[in-house]
């Protein structure tokens, strides 16, 4: 059994979502701090087994009105590939508040079909975004 809740991490769901976060190619090395702080700022949602053990997380940076980034997606490796990632990011289309948005966005490196079948899509006018990128904000290149 699988339940999706949305909650704040605690500090020992933290302690598994900053041992697993740190080594991913898009938050290498993050600051357990950081990631505290990021998640207090956010809308978040969790994977937990019938013992309530965290499975999987996922959040959402948002106004909750017209925009959000789908980020941190991620699975405890010995669930992946369970349908546990595109559950929580489906919950979070789903919360009340998130309805109506104009944009949604996230990226991925290696996860296109997982999304794909929740909506997303390429970029249609990529020319019309930017960014500022810092490769190695925590000390650690991104890849």
């Amino acid at each position: 059994m699988i339940e999706i809740v949305f909650q704040q991490p605690d500090a020992e769901d933290m302690d598994t979502l900053h041992a697993l976060l740190r080594e991913t190619y898009w938050s290498p090395g993050i600051p357990r701090e950081t990631l505290e702080r990021a998640c207090a700022n956010s809308l978040c949602v969790i994977a937990r087994d019938a013992e309530g053990a965290l499975m999987g997380f996922a959040r959402a940076v948002t106004d909750r009105t017209v925009f959000a980034w789908v980020c941190d997606v991620i699975v405890v490796p010995t669930r992946r590939g369970e349908g546990i990632g595109r559950s929580m990011v489906a919950a979070l289309q789903a919360h009340p508040d998130m309805q109506g948005l104009r944009r949604w966005m996230l990226g991925t490196r290696d996860a296109h079909g997982v999304y794909e079948a929740l909506g997303f899509g390429p970029i249609g006018a990529p020319d019309r975004l930017m960014e500022i990128l810092r490769p190695a904000p925590y000390g650690v290149p991104s890849s």
